[in-house]
This record gives C-alpha cells, sequence and structure tokens, in this order.
C-alpha cells in the first residue's frame, strides 16, 4: 500500500480521554429526535455545493444501519453516492437488531458479492452500530474491503465508554450470535488493516465523541458538527464521504478540507 504509517509526531489519543467511562449529556440525548430532524430539512439546502464534491470511480459501496435502523435511513446517504458514481448497496438484512446469527451470516456473502459484481475491493459505510460491523468485516476479509468509514461509532467502547444505545443493545442480546467469530465489545477499537475514517460529533447525544475516537497506521478521526441522528444527512458527511471514496486504491492521504469548508470540521482528534 502505498500510504506511510504516522510519524512519531502524530500524537497518541490521550490515556486520558480513554478512560473517560461517560455518555453523552442527557440534554443532547433528548434532543436527538428535534437535531436530527433539522439535520435532515439541511440538506437539499446544501445541494448546491455538493454537487461539487468529488466524484468516485465507480467501486462498489456497502452501507450499513445503526442498531434499530433499517435500509431506510441510509437512502438519502446511498442516493448521494450514486449519484457521485459509485455502486451502492444497502446490508437488506431489515431492521438492525445486532449481530444476530443471520446477520452474521449474511453480511460476508453481501460483502463478497459486491466485490464480485464491481470487479474487485469495496468500501464499507457503517453508521453507528454499522460501523463496527464494517470494521468487523475489514479485519476478517481484508483482500475484498478498500476502505472502512465509520459515522458516530462508538469503537471506543472497550475502554470503558458507555452510550445510550446500551441498554436497547443489552435487551436484545438474547436474540444475538455466539461463539468466537462474533465481534465482541473487548476488541472493535482495535486497528483495521485497510484504510479508515472514523467521523465524530461532539452535537452526538447517542455516543459520547471520545468512545468515536479509533486508532491504526491509515485512520483518522474526524469532527463534524452534527446530532447522531443526522450522520447519514449531514452535508459535512457527506462532502467527507465523497472525498474519502474519490482517493484512488493504494493513495490514501488523511483529509484535508477545501480553505471554505474548513469551519464545517472544527478539529480532528489526534491519530496513532
Amino acid at each position: 500500500m502505498a500510504a506511510q504509517p504516522l510519524g512519531p509526531g502524530d500524537d497518541p489519543v490521550p490515556e486520558r480521554l480513554r478512560a473517560l467511562g461517560i455518555r453523552p449529556h442527557a440534554a443532547l440525548y433528548l434532543t436527538e429526535p428535534v437535531r436530527g430532524a433539522i439535520d435532515r430539512a439541511a440538506l437539499p439546502l446544501a445541494a448546491p455545493w455538493l454537487a461539487a464534491a468529488p466524484s468516485g470511480d465507480g467501486h462498489g459501496v456497502l452501507v450499513l444501519p445503526g442498531l434499530l435502523a433499517s435500509d431506510r435511513s441510509t437512502k438519502p446517504l446511498r442516493r448521494f453516492l450514486r449519484r457521485k458514481g459509485y455502486y451502492v448497496r444497502g446490508w437488506r438484512l431489515g431492521r438492525n437488531i445486532g449481530p444476530t446469527a443471520t446477520v452474521m451470516e449474511t453480511m460476508p456473502g453481501a460483502l463478497c458479492d459486491l466485490v464480485e459484481r464491481t470487479g474487485g475491493p469495496v468500501t464499507v459505510v457503517g453508521w453507528s452500530l454499522g460501523g463496527l460491523y464494517a470494521r468487523y468485516l475489514a479485519r476478517r476479509h481484508p483482500a475484498y474491503v478498500r476502505g472502512v468509514v465509520t459515522l458516530g461509532s462508538p469503537v471506543g467502547v472497550a475502554d470503558g465508554h458507555r452510550t445510550h444505545a446500551d441498554r436497547a443493545f443489552e435487551r436484545l442480546s438474547f436474540l444475538h450470535a455466539r461463539g468466537p467469530d462474533v465481534p465482541r465489545r473487548g476488541d472493535v477499537g482495535g486497528p483495521v488493516p485497510v484504510p479508515s475514517t472514523s467521523v465524530y460529533s461532539r452535537l452526538d447525544g447517542v455516543v459520547a465523541w471520545r468512545a468515536c475516537l479509533a486508532e491504526g497506521d491509515w485512520h483518522e478521526n474526524v469532527e463534524v458538527h452534527c446530532s447522531h441522528l443526522g450522520f447519514g444527512f449531514d452535508p459535512a458527511t457527506l462532502w467527507l464521504l465523497a472525498d474519502r471514496l474519490a482517493q484512488p486504491a493504494g493513495q490514501w492521504r488523511p483529509f484535508a478540507p477545501p480553505r471554505l469548508l474548513r469551519p464545517l470540521y472544527p478539529s480532528c482528534a489526534p491519530r496513532r
């Protein structure tokens, strides 16, 4: 791979942040539905400048929804990526209730099918819990995955972080698969062997932003301004996705927004 590992000058995620096992503030959580609706309503207003976002090379993109969500939640995101020239498919497994036996058996097949249809490795985009699946697929099938982008995904829960979705996930745990091939809470935060981007927001009311920080030689953490329910509609997130997916295979570089758009990306968390 042409990309180079990060050098000694790149600071790691501070241990003090990794030790903070906190959820987002209750006010952020309680206002998620309203703020998510506002994020969605803003999308049409951004259509003119989103049209200028980078276009792609037609490679495949697999989009995975969050907990209790379905492909319906990712429809605007998938529509945008199709307009940018990608071959996009959802996960086609109904509502995401966690890593059931059906999910664990079907996702690798969906990934392989998309690789066969497009003739090469694909990018996997996962929203919240879908991002944990995306990183799992990248670890298990690195030859099939070109890159991973996670949106508000709690990859840091292995370091003690909690989310406002934990209770719902635990209530559904009796439906989840068991065994060594099922991703566990303690191993979701490690590096993946492909370029990856973790998108996070300090306004996220479900997953604390610190819980979204990941690490790796070809990894970056990029901050946007949106609610947890708004990641799939947030214009800054969509532009970032277009930029990341448009990179030529094997030529990963950290995200550098255009000068006029820099205010939309307030900071990038330190990377390992």
